[in-house]
């Protein structure tokens, strides 16, 4: 892989914005946020204790779904179905009843894994990261599901994060949070398909890792920092333009969100964390609304069938 652009850790700081706590219940492994406009809804997982949870942002009303899988991220199809993706593959889920059907599966080569990150891309291409249960080296992966379809895009990662387009669907970015690196890679608009290797895009040298991440209406990607309290954002070519402060030690990932997406929802976790992190850490686990000053994008449905 190439280098593009790796600019001098900038050590400065995390800005401080308002942020307020979403949902207090805390997860064990937040993760995998979305948001659906058409409904003003917010969803997002409890990976390791199999919860699925549904914000009404309007009314503040939060429902948790015990969930049959470990579930990490979901894909709208349309106003009553969605796609789940899974420890062993990816579901069909009905919002109103909650049923699952599994329509593909995902399998490891070295022994169980589970989903991880995962996006949409405007083509309609649902691209989702496979990570081993116990993140063990280069058995992470991430697959891209379009028509039904599921294809293997890139393979020898350990822990696959940060899956996110640029608004013109040309580019492409992901992490290995193990490497602590994100990288770019071109692809085809039509199909959200790569059209050349992946190439370096920054290497983080300071402290917490590279985890979720999501692109605002401007194409920069604002990128939760494992560890490190804050959500980073970066450009295009790699440079670190914010850090912004979050109430939690361990943000996992962010999404924006609203009738203007002006705010970003940012998960968190306790994942590994003894009796005394936790209580250092007092919002661990939480889920929050941050105003970031910023305009995200709505995310693209998932295309299944030709819908």
């Amino acid at each position: 892989m190439t280098m593009l652009h790796t600019p001098p850790s900038q050590m400065t700081a995390p800005e401080t914005v308002s942020v307020s706590v979403l949902c207090m219940e805390r997860c064990h492994l937040g993760e995998g946020p979305s948001y659906d406009a058409g409904s003003d809804t917010a969803w997002w997982f409890d990976i390791l204790e199999r919860r699925l949870f549904e914000a009404h942002l309007e009314t503040g009303r939060i429902t948790i779904h015990d969930l049959p899988v470990m579930a990490s991220a979901l894909a709208r199809i349309d106003a009553g179905r969605q796609m789940l993706a899974a420890e062993d593959g990816l579901y069909l889920r009905e919002i109103a009843s909650g049923k699952l059907s599994r329509v593909a599966e995902l399998v490891g080569k070295d022994g169980p894994i589970r989903s991880n990150d995962a996006r949409v891309h405007h083509s309609g291409a649902f691209w989702v990261s496979t990570m081993g249960r116990g993140a063990q080296a280069g058995a992470g992966a991430i697959h891209a599901f379009r028509d039904g379809k599921l294809s293997l895009l890139f393979s020898g990662l350990t822990i696959p994060n940060a899956i996110c387009f640029s608004p013109d669907g040309g580019t492409g970015y992901f992490a290995d949070t193990r490497e602590n690196t994100l990288y770019r890679v071109a692809l085809d608009p039509a199909t959200g398909l790569p059209v050349e290797a992946p190439a370096i895009l920054h290497k983080r040298e300071a402290a917490g890792g590279l985890d979720g991440a999501v692109t605002d209406a401007q194409g920069l990607i604002w990128c939760a920092i494992w560890g490190g309290g804050c959500v980073d954002v970066y450009s295009p070519r790699g440079d670190r333009l914010r850090s912004i402060a979050m109430p939690a030690r361990q943000p996992s990932c962010p999404v924006f969100v609203g009738p203007r997406f002006d705010r970003l929802l940012v998960t968190s976790a306790h994942e590994n964390m003894n009796a005394d992190a936790r209580a250092a850490d007092p919002d661990h686990g939480r889920t929050f609304l941050a105003e970031v000053g910023a305009i995200g994008r709505a995310e693209p449905s998932l295309r299944w069938g030709g819908s």
